[in-house]
């Protein structure tokens, strides 16, 4: 089982997760695939043609010519053929093949290294055959059960293919097959999955330009490696070709007999995880269960670890380096790996995990060996990393994990560092940094990429632990080390922190909900059946509850919870980016001479300027968030007190009067023409109407307004209600229509967003959920019904209100310009209150 993480604008990310929200996922990129039914070959998965004398003499098959490995099975190859001998102890053991580029032809975010499938196999023998069946863990239930029987009978295991047996070894205790076109042929679950297919429009494979490289042999576990060449009418790179070919990798691993003791999930702590429909239980209805993902950890010293002591592990989490690795960056590499030892030790275990460069020159290594977590480098433009991993579908034991680093990630940091820190930080004015500073934004990724391949999703509410003030001190971020209590928050850098605030952190680092997680997954409970453990977890859970630090906020979209988003800093929203934009204003008479490099173009100063156009923008989305927002405190029976409280109407007032301050209000700041006219050719206006634009459409969001109203029917007068910040709203973006004042370029175009988007949700109506039939958000709330809601009659109200004060205000106005746009103002309110006209 998979979990892949993206993140940087993250994930998605789905597998069957819970703690996370489906579509996120690692700075953003791609997201796990969901776990489905076995894949299925294009074709039948090719069946060996069976000789006509059947079962023949080991030594007629197997001859003194063939060149045999040794290993989990042997494997002999003979005149272009391989050969698998399969002892018969291995017969129904489970195994996890995992199928992975190797080599890629010149495609835009494909790498070799990265996963293609994976799936468990069970080698069969029946007869003179051998099969390979796919099982489920769907749906379970212990042997002891009466359930057994009846989940056995609705979970049969697929049929992958089937081969004839080609001899048997002197002593009966194996058989020998032909595997060869197993990997030759057309298998969709080891070649390219169908979405390539489809996006290549793939027909066939080309079996003429295919072929075997190798097979190799290992202690627990094969790997295969095959050329495939796949026929294509729209293929990657020269089309001329009419064809794409690539190198697959497909490795096959012995998954333990005895499956690792499984953890259950707790939602008010951050894993990955999987969930499986356990009929066994004493249960009134289908009980799913759920969970986590970890590494298996266990003490060298059992009794030393009982009595407190810190212990060495049995085996050791290790990470290898990609050779490919640039050389000045590997330290950074391994020692954000090694900063997840601090954690680890929060659950007992001493250098629990390291990272290692790979071995030279050793024939029997390799990145794509599943034995083997690797941070595999690649030589990408994308601005990106992300951390997999690989687990056991039956208990959760994460196997392996192989994390993507691309590139250009630098160039991401350095924008990040740069935007969020050059104010106060001279080690960020310029547009190359010296190599240390680089190799610490190097490190911090590692940091957090690492973390995720420990099973540890985003936690987005981390980062409002801290008071903003706090942020500022020097004292407070060293004893805290970092920004956040976890890494895993995208808290990014210390925006917060103003000129004389002097030797303040501006990292994040393994904080304090790190630890706590770390612990919680990790700690070794000696004989405690699953059940127990989660009994003590759960007390350990409570006594953390309300304590900021140990907060989890899922990671979403559009969250609900103004605590649970991304980039944010610090307990106060408006505060924490009051701050922030005090520092891009001091950017930006800068900009030009901290991006200068001799000889280039402005191509620094437009990337840079962008970036802090769009720093502003999250500043207003995390503001945004309070408006219709909801605390969400997920709790037990045993926990007193309610899980959902809306934010306080002075917070939700508070937040928009800073939006039509810092927002709505001309941010003329930003507009420097002497700086614009260096790259920009007329796009600005646009570039800042599509952000203010952004903003207000946010606001007035069918979930959002559906918010409010639950706000209003359930606390009355005590709510921030949807009249009120209707009013609010129009009063602010129409200022004008009072004062008299100019309206300028910004303004109207602004304005006569507030008329369409005031006429969509008159006339149009929310978009059902990806879940379809299913009504209900991502959220988890019903599925609103806008024409049959508060919200139609409300935004007429306005559009009306609307018009009568446009009508008031526009003898006020002599220029010709604000004269026409109030006059098509008018048009459009009239068009939207009867579009049929």
């Amino acid at each position: 089982m998979k979990i892949n993480f993206t993140h940087l604008g993250c994930a998605a990310l789905a597998l069957l997760l819970f703690n996370l929200n489906p579509n996120l996922y690692a700075q953003n990129r791609r997201s796990a695939p969901p776990v489905t039914a076995p894949a299925t070959s294009t074709t039948p998965a090719p069946a060996s043609a069976a000789p006509k004398t059947g079962i023949r003499p080991y030594k007629e098959i197997i001859t003194d010519k063939a060149k045999t490995d040794n290993g989990l099975f042997k494997v002999h190859r003979l005149d272009g053929k391989y050969f698998y001998e399969i002892p018969d102890s291995l017969f129904d053991r489970e195994m996890l093949v995992v199928t992975r580029y190797a080599k890629t032809p010149t495609v835009d975010g494909t790498y070799g290294g990265e996963e293609l499938n994976e799936q468990v196999w069970k080698w069969q023998r029946r007869d003179k055959q051998v099969f390979i069946r796919i099982p489920s863990y769907r749906n379970i239930a212990a042997k002891e059960t009466e359930m057994f029987e009846a989940v056995k009978n609705s979970n049969l295991d697929a049929v992958l293919s089937s081969f004839e047996i080609k001899a048997i070894n002197n002593d009966s205790s194996s058989v020998v097959i032909d595997v060869t076109d197993l990997y030759s042929k057309d298998v969709q679950s080891l070649g390219l999955p169908q979405s390539l297919r489809t996006l290549y429009k793939i027909t066939t494979m080309d079996e003429t330009r295919t072929y075997v490289d190798t097979i190799k042999s290992f202690p627990i576990n094969i790997e295969a490696r095959s050329l495939k060449t796949y026929r294509a009418t729209d293929p990657p790179g020269d089309k001329s070709i009419g064809s794409m070919t690539v190198e697959i990798h497909n490795s096959m691993l012995l998954l333990p007999k005895v499956p690792y003791k499984a953890r259950f999930s707790d939602d008010r702590v951050g894993f990955f995880g999987q969930s499986q429909t356990d009929y066994g239980l004493d249960a009134q209805k289908a009980q799913v269960t759920r969970y986590i993902h970890r590494w298996k950890l266990e003490p060298k010293d059992p009794a030393a670890y009982q009595r407190g002591e810190l212990v060495e592990p049995k085996k050791q989490i290790i990470y290898y380096i990609d050779p490919a690795t640039p050389a000045k960056w590997r330290p950074y590499l391994i020692a954000g790996v090694k900063d997840w030892n601090v954690a680890f030790e929060a659950a007992g275990f001493k250098n629990a995990i390291t990272a290692l460069e790979a071995p030279l020159n050793d024939p029997d290594w390799s990145p794509e060996d599943a034995r083997y977590s690797v941070i595999r480098y690649f030589a990408s433009n994308i601005a990106n990393a992300y951390g997999p991993h690989i687990s056991d579908p039956r208990s959760g034991e994460i196997m392996e994990s192989d994390i993507g680093w691309y590139h250009n990630v630098m160039n991401l940091v350095r924008n990040w560092f740069f935007v969020q820190t050059a104010a106060i930080n001279p080690d960020a004015r310029s547009a190359k940094f010296k190599d240390e500073v680089m190799g610490q934004l190097v490190r911090f990724v590692s940091s957090h990429e690492v973390g995720h391949t420990l099973g540890l999703p985003h936690n987005f509410g981390s980062s409002v632990a801290y008071p903003v003030d706090s942020l500022r001190s020097r004292t407070f971020t060293k004893r805290m080390a970092g920004t956040a209590p976890s890494i895993m928050d995208y808290a990014r850098f210390n925006y917060i922190a103003q000129p004389g605030d002097e030797g303040v952190v501006l990292y994040p680092g393994i904080g304090e909900y790190d630890k706590w997680a770390i612990k919680w997954g990790y700690t070794w409970f000696d004989n405690q059946s699953p059940v127990e453990e989660a009994k003590t977890l759960n007390k350990w859970t409570i006594e953390k509850a309300g304590n900021p630090a140990y907060f989890y906020g899922q990671q979403t979209g559009n969250p609900i919870d103004p605590r649970s988003q991304s980039e944010d800093l610090g307990d106060d929203a408006v505060k924490a980016s009051t701050y922030g934009i005090a520092n891009l204003k001091r950017i930006i008479p800068n900009i030009e001479k901290w991006t200068y490099e001799e000889g280039q173009p402005y191509n620094n100063l437009q990337e840079l300027f962008g970036e802090v156009l769009s720093q502003w923008s999250r500043y207003m989305g995390h503001v945004r968030s309070n408006i219709g927002g909801i605390y969400e405190n997920d709790k037990t029976y045993e926990q007193k007190g309610p899980v959902y409280t809306h934010v306080p109407e002075a917070k939700q007032k508070e937040a928009l009067e800073f939006i039509n301050q810092q927002a709505f209000a001309t941010p003329i700041w930003m507009l420097d023409q002497s700086m614009l006219n260096k790259f920009d050719n007329a796009g600005i206006v646009e570039r800042l109407r599509r952000a203010q634009v952004g903003v207000l459409n946010g606001i007035l969001d069918f979930s959002r307004l559906n918010r409010v109203i639950d706000n209003s029917v359930k606390n009355g007068a005590a709510a921030y209600s949807m009249d009120e910040l209707f009013a609010d709203l129009r009063n602010s973006i129409w200022s004008e229509l009072k004062s008299g004042g100019n309206v300028d370029t910004y303004r109207r175009n602004l304005q006569r967003a507030y008329i369409e988007r005031m006429s969509f949700l008159l006339n149009e109506n929310e978009p059902a959920p990806p879940s379809g039939p299913g009504q209900f958000t991502a959220q988890g709330a019903p599925q609103m019904d806008a024409s049959q809601s508060d919200i139609r009659p409300m935004a007429r109200f306005e559009l009306k209100a609307l018009a009568a004060q446009i009508r008031t205000a526009q003898p006020k106005f002599s220029n010709s310009v604000i004269k026409s746009h109030l006059d098509d103002a008018l048009v459009r309110i009239n068009d939207a209150l009867d579009p049929k006209k």
